[in-house]
C-alpha cells in the first residue's frame, strides 16, 4: 500500500517515543511504502494549467525510506525542495497525525482533507470527525463516566463552581500537554485572575473540573484501535510539585494494565468513535473518570511496547489494513 502520513516536520520527531513513527516503522516492515507531507503541502486548485491536481487535493510530498539509524533516521528519494506533488485520492491512505494545536490552519487542513475523501481518498482519522470530536469538550456526550464539569465564559459560573466543589482545575479549551492548567484550592487563592487569564475577561470559554485527587497515580492514556481497547494503558504520573501528568510537563510515563473501570469506559466509547470515522483514539482517564478524548495525534506507542511488550503499531496496521480492505 502506499501510505500519505500528514505530520509535523520531520525534523521535529524524536522517534525513541514517536507514535507516528513507531507507525511508519511497523508499515515499512510489512512492505508498505511511506510518503510524508505537512499540512502546509496540501493544495487545491482548480482552472490552471501551471498548478497540478486539476481540481483534485493535492500534496508535495516526500517519499521516504527508514534506514534504520537513529541519528539520521530516514532517506528521501527528493534531495532538495518541497517535495514531488502527489493526488491524495491516488494513495492508499492518508494518516493524519499532526499534533495540536486545533488552530485555524489545522481546521483549514481538515476540510482539504474531506474535500480529498470527496475524490476518493481513504483518510485516517476523518477529517469530520476530527472537527466534530474536540478534544476536551467531546467528554460532555459521555456524562456517564465524567466527574463535575464546567464549561463556561462567566467568571461568575467558575465562582460559584468553585465555592461547591472547593478544589478545582481550569484549563483552556484549545491547549495541549498540560499547557495552561491551574489547580485553585479551597482558599479559593488567585481565583479571579486565573479566571481572567484563562477567559480573557468573558471573550473565551475555558473548561473547569472537579480536581481529582487520583491523579497522583497517573493521568491514564487508554488507547483505543479501531473500536478495541489496548490491553495497557500509559499512565502519566506528576512529579515533585507539579500537579501535571502531561509527558510534556515533566510526568513520567509508566505502562499499566487497564484496570475493570478503565475498560468499561473504553469498550462502551469505542464503538462510537470507530462508527465515526476514529480509527484510533487515546481516552485520558484520572481514578474512575474519563476526562478527554485525544483524536489528533494521540500517543503512547513506543512506552506501552518498551515496557509491556505489547505492539500497540502492529495492532495499528492491522486496523488500518483492515479497514482498507473492508472499503
Amino acid at each position: 500500500m502506499k501510505l500519505l502520513f500528514v505530520t509535523d516536520p520531520l525534523g521535529a520527531f524524536r522517534i525513541y517515543k514517536d507514535t507516528t513513527f513507531t507507525m511508519m516503522r511497523e508499515a515499512a516492515r510489512r512492505g508498505h511504502t511511506l510518503m510524508v507531507c505537512e499540512p502546509r503541502h496540501l493544495m487545491w486548485c482548480h482552472g490552471s494549467r501551471e498548478l497540478p491536481g486539476r481540481g483534485r487535493v493535492t500534496a508535495s510530498v516526500l517519499d521516504i525510506e527508514l534506514t534504520g539509524d537513529p541519528d539520521v533516521w530516514y532517506r528521501a528519494a527528493q534531495a532538495s525542495g518541497p517535495g514531488r506533488p502527489q493526488i491524495l485520492s491516488e494513495v492508499d491512505a492518508v494518516l493524519m497525525r499532526k499534533d495540536p494545536p486545533f488552530d485555524s490552519e489545522y481546521f483549514y487542513a481538515t476540510h482539504l482533507l474531506e474535500q480529498a475523501e470527496r475524490d476518493g481518498a481513504r483518510v485516517f482519522n476523518s477529517p469530520r470527525a476530527l472537527r466534530d470530536h474536540p478534544e476536551k469538550l467531546a467528554i460532555l456526550e459521555f456524562p456517564q463516566f465524567i466527574g463535575p464539569t464546567l464549561v463556561t465564559r462567566d467568571a461568575a459560573d467558575i465562582r460559584a463552581f468553585h465555592a461547591e466543589h472547593r478544589d478545582i482545575i481550569l484549563k483552556p479549551l484549545d491547549g495541549m500537554g498540560g499547557m495552561g492548567i491551574f489547580r485553585v484550592r479551597e482558599d479559593g487563592l488567585n481565583l479571579g485572575s486565573i479566571s481572567e487569564t484563562l477567559n480573557k475577561f468573558g471573550a473565551q470559554t475555558v473548561m473547569v473540573q472537579r480536581f481529582l485527587p487520583e491523579i497522583v497515580h497517573g493521568d491514564k492514556r487508554i488507547l483505543v484501535i479501531g473500536g478495541e481497547p489496548v490491553p495497557y494503558c500509559l499512565a502519566r504520573i506528576p512529579q515533585g510539585t507539579e500537579v501535571r501528568g502531561n509527558l510534556a510537563a515533566g510526568g513520567k510515563g509508566v505502562a499499566q494494565k487497564l484496570s475493570a473501570r478503565d475498560r468499561e469506559i473504553a469498550e462502551a466509547l469505542g464503538p462510537v468513535l470507530a462508527a465515526r470515522g476514529l480509527l484510533f483514539a487515546g481516552l485520558d482517564v484520572i481514578g474512575d473518570s474519563l476526562t478527554e478524548i485525544n483524536v489528533t495525534s494521540p500517543t503512547g506507542f513506543a512506552e506501552i511496547a518498551q515496557q509491556a511488550g505489547f505492539d500497540a503499531a502492529a495492532r495499528f496496521v492491522d486496523a488500518l489494513e483492515a479497514a482498507l480492505a473492508a472499503s
